[in-house]
Order: structure tokens, then sequence, then C-alpha cells
């Protein structure tokens, strides 16, 4: 596929790079074409570059490969669009009556990029990817696959319902999956005869102070400081942050995101505010009353 952007978008720890990495590295071993990419990567034979100047310019078809690819320069993304295009680069030589333009041609290539931030890409370029792949959070029963698979890799005796205990707490993330099971397998080992059971993991989760949705005490810190400091909000984020103590970066980047996707977070013009829910979960009193929480689905992994 010369000329072919190819997108793979996702939230923080959604699996997007591991996904573009595979995909790049299947084109690799299938049409042994040599890759390009700004990842370390001592395991595969992969060529790590700085930047694009140590890209090759032989006329050998190449995967170029590029994590967080919103991050490049306007310049940079400037001379892209016509080595993607034509396969080719104008440079002008000289100024004046005396300039001249020479066309360098360039290998046909593919660009894979792999961002969290697709509105940060300018607009010529995401409009140019041809093949844009959107990873979504994983549900719980795939984590739970997920979970036992990792488990049986370092040999941790889980059961079916300890994984799905451990899933729904996991955020829909793997990397935190796999965290939380290494954590718990501690826990197990010390306090219980070794193996995950739905019991242990619950224990284990009370023990780290996560709950049955994964929030963990930042999570409730920073819902209980709108509630009591701010009557629900809308407060501001720099102003949250002081309240509690963390920076505004880390509130905004990592734990925002995951309380608006449960509807615990709204954000409006004025600032935060939390939401009915918000105030059920933490068993607080709604203002004009209290509706009762639904019951928890009950998952299984058939």
């Amino acid at each position: 596929m010369p000329g072919t952007i190819i997108g793979c978008l996702g939230a923080q720890r959604s699996g997007k790079t591991l996904f573009a990495y595979k995909l790049v590295k299947a084109i690799h071993e299938a049409y042994n074409i040599p890759v390009y990419t700004n990842i370390y990567s001592p395991q595969d034979d992969f060529h790590y570059i700085n930047s694009l100047e140590d890209f090759p310019l032989d006329l050998s078809p190449k995967i170029l490969f590029i994590d967080e690819i919103h991050r490049l320069s306007r310049q940079v993304e400037e001379v892209l669009y016509p080595a993607l295009e034509d396969f080719a680069l104008d440079i002008m030589i000289g100024k004046g009556p005396s300039a001249q333009s020479i066309r360098i041609n360039l290998p046909r290539f593919t660009l894979v990029g792999a961002t969290t931030r697709a509105g940060q890409l300018t607009g010529p370029l995401r409009d140019r990817f041809g093949i844009l792949l959107k990873l979504e959070p994983y549900s719980p029963r795939e984590l739970g696959r997920i979970i036992l698979r990792s488990a049986g890799i370092l040999g941790v005796p889980i059961t079916e319902e300890g994984a799905l205990e451990l899933a729904r707490c996991a955020r829909g993330t793997p990397r935190i999956a796999n965290r939380m099971l290494r954590r718990v397998r501690d826990f197990a080992d010390v306090r219980a005869d070794g193996v995950i059971t739905k019991d242990v993991a619950d224990e284990a989760l009370c023990a780290l102070e996560i709950d049955h949705l994964g929030l963990d005490p930042i999570d409730r810190r920073m819902m209980t400081a709108i509630i009591e400091n701010y009557n629900g909000g809308p407060v501001g984020l720099e102003t949250l942050a002081a309240t509690i103590g963390e920076e505004s970066v880390t509130l905004e980047d990592v734990y925002e995101p995951y309380l608006m996707q449960l509807g615990f977070l709204t954000r409006t013009p004025r600032g935060r505010c939390v939401t009915q829910k918000a105030y059920q979960h933490l068993h607080r009193s709604v203002p004009g009353g209290l509706t009762p929480e639904p019951p928890m689905e009950q998952l299984t992994l058939s």
C-alpha cells in the first residue's frame, strides 16, 4: 500500500501503539519490507531513527512507523505531503533569477502513525489518513480473557470469577489489568493459598482501596472535594488540583477521562461538576432526592 497513511487512534493506555507495532511487524514479516521507526525495539530488526533525516532515500519500498505522530512539526508535515502523494521532493536551490528547482525521487513507502490526540494533527494530514483505526476501551469480558491469558503466562492460578473481578476494576485498560494481576498475585501468595478467587480479589482490591468500578482514592477525593467544598460544582481545574494537592495535568489526563466515561463528572465552560451518579456512588444525598443505584450486571466469559 505505498503512499497510504494508516492511523491508529485511541486513548492513553488503550493499546494503540502495540496494535500499530503488531500491524507493522506483520507486514514486515510477510513482505520483507524494512521498517523505520522512532520506537526503539532491540528484539526486532527494525531501524531506529531519531528524525526523518535518518530515513534513507534509496528507491526500495519501506514502512515509516511514527509513534505519537501528533508531535511532528508543521515543517515536517509539509514535506510529507508531496513525499506521500508524488514520491518526490522538490527543493529550491539559490535565490532570485538564478534559483532552480531540483526534484529528488523518494522511495515508495507507507506511513503508519499512532496517536492519542488526533485533534492536534493538522487538518491536511488528518484528511490524508487512508485507513483510520480507532481503538475503543476493552469490555470486562475481553479484559477477563486477557487476564486469564496473562495469568497462564505468569503461572498464576486464577479462577474465572477472580479474573472478571479484576477486569471490572481495570478501567478498560489491559495495562492496568496486568498490573493489578501482579499486585493481587502477591496478595494471594501472602494472605491466601496462592489462588486468585473472587473473594481473594475482593480482599486485595479492598486493601489497595480500589472499589468495584476501579476508582482509587484520588478519584474519590476529586468527587468528594467538589461535593463538600463547592456544592457539586462548577469548579475550575486549577482550583480543584490545589484543593486535593495534585497536579492539574495529572487530573486532566489521567483521572478525568475515566470519571467522564462513567458519567460521574462533566466539563462546563465554568468548570467541573459532579453528576447525580457521583452522589449515589459516594452514598451522598442527592439534591432533590436519592435514586437507588441499579445492581451490577453479572458477567461471564462465555
